[in-house]
């Protein structure tokens, strides 16, 4: 490690303390940070109360938050930081402090990014205080924690780079968000309202379009479609777990495998557990191609799509694609059945749903011309929000990667 630049915290920034009580909570107002709303360098502030004016007057007498200023936190929740955005009116939280630089001397965002990275992440464990309730850090060492700081040029450099991956991150995240709202509302107005383009071209029910009275599904649905379960018109898998005592299964494994939690992403990019063919071939778990529909069926149920091959546990079940039913079909009916399957969870302890019931879910069927209409708007719109996924995770690891080599001098931008 390079220690040229070594400096201290309080070399660049004075140190503040939030106040060390709760106010009263209030519908709105000024925000009362809290440190729930520091995840992964940024400020949510949804996850932050509101106080009123006149605590506001009291808790700010010391310091008034303003832009620029560094966010963190002292107690649980260790590491977290985030900068104060432009224009919020706010008081410091609880367990929260605030580092004011001296501006001469730092940018902010290079600092949030030293602060984040592995370097001062092991300052700050080193330093960390285990007490008898919570963990924390002693607010009046804090000006002493050794930090690295390059001149202003590189600063800005090196701010400018990771800033701009995170803007193109934010950036694909918004697209997907919307491409996925387009998705859904196709979905919806297609098979759920039968609004498809009749041969005239005309939204079908609207236009008068024969609908017929289904028992099942009890309700009308287009002449000629059909309702079948789930289980009858696609293969399903239930995952499994390969025995963790052979090392033989889970070392210099390849094989993404994936856990119920795992599923909340949308789309499945990655995984954190990987397993070898061996330990397939052994167990339950199957290996599912990509483009398979995913399932949750323990706590909370939630469907995803496989963007690679992949393994699940035996808390997931997996839907595959095929000639007729494809995700872009598959993955919107299971998202809007997601509040009847979490209604029939049973158990106590891991309320669950089992196979059968993905099974002998009721599936309103399309005569296949409408479905392959259907296919040409929506598989495109899936295939570019799998690859925008595929294109963040690479530039997350990329800013991962060349995060702590920038912050400690070990590659510069030129």
């Amino acid at each position: 490690m390079m220690h040229s630049h070594m400096t201290t915290i309080g070399d660049i920034a004075q140190v503040f303390d939030g106040p060390h009580a709760t106010p009263k909570k209030i519908t709105s107002g000024p925000y009362f940070l809290s440190i729930s709303s520091l995840e992964k360098g940024r400020l949510d502030l949804t996850k932050s109360a509101f106080l009123s004016e006149e605590d506001f007057k009291k808790w700010t007498k010391r310091v008034t938050p303003k832009e620029g200023d560094l966010l963190f936190s002292y107690e649980t929740r260790l590491g977290e930081a985030a900068l104060m955005p432009a224009g919020v009116k706010a008081c410091l939280g609880r367990r929260m402090g605030l580092l004011r630089f001296n501006k001469d001397k730092v940018i902010p965002e290079y600092v949030l990014y030293a602060y984040l990275s592995p370097a001062f992440q092991q300052t700050i464990k080193a330093n960390t205080l285990t007490g008898a309730t919570v963990d924390r850090l002693s607010i009046s060492e804090f000006p002493d924690f050794p930090i690295r700081i390059p001149p202003l040029e590189e600063q800005e450099k090196v701010a400018n780079l990771l800033r701009s991956i995170d803007k193109k991150i934010e950036l694909n995240n918004l697209i997907n968000a919307e491409l996925e709202a387009m998705a859904k509302t196709l979905y919806d107005y297609w098979f759920v309202h039968f609004d498809f383009p009749d041969i005239n071209g005309k939204p079908y029910k609207s236009s008068g379009g024969k609908m017929v009275y289904n028992p099942i599904v009890k309700r009308k649905i287009p002449e000629g479609w059909e309702v079948s379960r789930v289980g009858a018109v696609t293969k399903t898998e239930l995952g499994g777990t390969p025995s963790t005592k052979v090392e033989g299964y889970w070392k210099n494994a390849d094989i993404p495998w994936l856990s119920s939690g795992e599923t909340a992403s949308f789309p499945v990019v990655s995984s954190e557990k990987m397993v070898t063919q061996s330990g397939i071939d052994n167990s339950a778990a199957t290996l599912l191609p990509k483009g398979t529909v995913v399932i949750s069926i323990v706590r909370y149920i939630r469907p995803s799509i496989l963007g690679l091959e992949a393994a699940t546990n035996q808390s997931v079940i997996g839907i595959k694609e095929n000639e007729k039913l494809r995700s872009s079909f598959i993955y919107p009916y299971f998202s809007n059945e997601v509040p009847r399957l979490m209604g029939l969870r049973s158990g106590a302890q891991q309320p669950h749903i089992n196979k059968g019931t993905i099974d002998e879910s009721p599936m309103v069927i399309p005569s296949s011309n409408i479905l392959d209409n259907y296919y040409k708007i929506a598989d495109p719109l899936y295939k570019k929000i799998i690859n925008l996924a595929f294109q963040n995770n690479k530039l997350t690891k990329l800013r991962d990667w060349i995060l702590p080599m920038l912050m400690n001098g070990q590659i510069t931008v030129r």
